[in-house]
């Protein structure tokens, strides 16, 4: 066995807490200034990644901040029948204010609040650590609806996520809140058992790296939440090395790992190229390195 129990139960604990919290608030409170460029568009700030999920482990140092311009929208109505494609094509209307020019606003915010401290980054703006704030990232970006139904503009349906544009012009559209709501209630539904869960992956996952089991980037936590969600909720409890050997044990028996699919469901969690998704080969790195680690 290569952990014990008791290395099992300090690796499931969950990290700083309020040095995050109060570096969310210090940039929140920068970000919603109302001398910004951009006070009056219509926006929302909110927490993405293990801060935000509850599943950060001390070795996590940075806070994930998401600012979401609504005032415009981008979509996908792929899904939309033929008659719904209609009207939308008639009630639509092209926005003059874009994701880019809302992006260009925020990063000056961050370097008028922070101007020592503020590194553009290929997805995301770094902010760096000073004093007791921590490190963050800060991601403009703008809405994003996924049409199944559109009438007119008070009946439709939609998914709402987030879409915005690499420094290489690769755009990412991703669901945060649905990713969060659905670990949340993954987490109650295996009885407080799944979040600890993630976090003593994630700490495996550094140990082997650190050790050489395991390449650096091939496991990102994200992903690893994402694997963990689709376990049944049965196979979560009574300690947490039956739920380690449990969990992966049937995520390697899954007879078709390419139905797994991510936290916010609506991603398959493996793609051969999507921004968003998983590489199967390194799942099958990850599970490799893992069965190597535990049964050194």
């Amino acid at each position: 066995m290569a952990v014990t129990e008791a290395q099992l139960e300090t690796w499931s604990k969950q990290g700083a807490i309020i040095q995050s919290r109060d570096t969310y608030a210090t940039i929140r409170l920068a970000l919603e200034d109302s001398t910004a460029a951009y006070a009056t568009k219509d926006y929302d700030i909110f927490l993405q990644g293990s801060y935000c999920n509850d599943t950060n482990i001390y070795a996590d140092s940075d806070v994930d901040i998401v600012i979401k311009l609504n005032s415009t929208y981008y979509y996908d109505i792929s899904r939309l029948p033929s008659d719904d494609l209609t009207l939308f094509n008639a009630a639509f209307s092209a926005a003059t204010f874009s994701q880019g020019d809302f992006k260009a606003q925020v990063h000056a915010q961050l370097i008028r609040k922070f101007p020592s401290d503020v590194v553009p980054g290929n997805k995301a703006i770094y902010i760096k650590a000073n004093g007791s704030r921590r490190e963050a990232d800060v991601v403009p970006s703008a809405q994003f609806r996924r049409y199944s139904r559109f009438r007119n503009h008070t009946d439709n349906i939609y998914a709402e996520g987030i879409t915005f544009w690499t420094a290489d012009n690769i755009q990412i559209i991703n669901y945060p809140k649905q990713h969060s709501l659905n670990c949340t209630k993954k987490h109650q539904a295996t009885a407080g058992w799944f979040k600890p869960t993630v976090r003593i992956l994630k700490n495996i996952r550094n140990t082997m790296i650190s050790k050489g089991y395991l390449e650096k980037g091939i496991a990102p936590s994200y992903f690893l939440e994402g694997m963990l969600y689709n376990v049944p909720n049965i196979l979560f409890g009574k300690n947490y090395f039956n739920t380690i050997e449990n969990t992966i044990n049937w995520v390697i028996n899954s007879p078709d790992k390419s139905q797994l699919v991510c936290a916010n469901e609506e991603y398959l969690l493996l793609h051969p190229y999507s921004p968003v998704t998983w590489r199967e080969e390194n799942l099958t790195k990850f599970l490799r390195a893992l069965g190597n680690f535990w049964n050194e």
